[in-house]
């Protein structure tokens, strides 16, 4: 087994006011050559958005795009004539191909907009974009893993151009979780939303996470209430 740890308090970190950000991996002005992914992982920020305020039209091209509200309301709008609102228990999803231009904003006046944006490498580029919206809390089951973006074919409601895989879980203190890899040469990155858990016999808390590769399945402890978001990416 292969490993890495990021804390939280490593995490690139700016505050532009209306934004307060965290970035995992190097992004915009944060660079860390130690921390550029996590095989196909490119980005996962942390965003923390004023009321009324957000991302103005800007583009993207050849990037599988997933965005998760953790609190509030996240409107959306692209050069593709989409159009929505999503909220805590549903995820958004662009693959944005041969280019498409797309803003980000906080949909409520009153309240702070909470939400991770996370970049995929897709396996194929040029690809007609695409953007769809999914509401996975169905699928969502105390204590379990719930796997809701799977290769495209999948059985999970979104898919990206990746053999990647999103599972998301929230867990009563001292109850375990094994996660078996789902094709060889990936790694999962365990990234925690809230709480504590163990991994491998590695503690992490809020926010920190691990990187896991060149093992078959990983074992999870929730030490005590927590939940978790893993990503199993390529790494090879």
């Amino acid at each position: 087994m292969k490993f890495i740890v990021d804390k939280a308090e490593t995490r690139g970190y700016f505050d532009h006011g209306w934004l307060k950000t965290f970035h995992t991996f190097s992004f915009a002005d944060y660079y860390n050559p130690q921390r550029v992914h996590f095989g196909a992982l490119r980005v996962l920020n942390d965003d923390t958005v004023a009321p009324g305020e957000g991302f103005g039209m800007h583009p993207h091209n050849n990037m599988e795009v997933v965005s998760i509200p953790l609190q509030g309301y996240l409107r959306h709008g692209d050069s593709v004539k989409n159009e929505s609102t999503i909220t805590p228990g549903e995820i958004q999803v662009m693959s944005t191909g041969t280019g498409m231009f797309h803003s980000e904003y906080n949909a409520s006046m009153s309240e702070v907009l909470k939400f991770l944006q996370i970049w995929i490498v897709p396996k194929v580029k040029n690809t007609k974009p695409e953007y769809h919206n999914y509401d996975i809390r169905p699928l969502l089951k105390h204590n379990e893993l719930c796997t809701f973006i799977s290769p495209e074919g999948g059985k999970a409601p979104a898919h990206l151009l990746q053999d990647a895989w999103f599972s998301m879980g929230t867990f009563d203190a001292g109850r375990h979780v094994t996660y078996r890899m789902n094709k060889k040469n990936t790694g999962v990155y365990i990234f925690v939303l809230e709480g504590n858990i163990d991994v491998q016999g590695k503690t992490l808390s809020r926010r920190d996470a691990i990187g896991v590769w060149d093992v078959e399945q990983v074992e999870i402890q929730s030490v005590s209430n927590s939940s978790i978001l893993l990503i199993e990416v390529p790494v090879a």
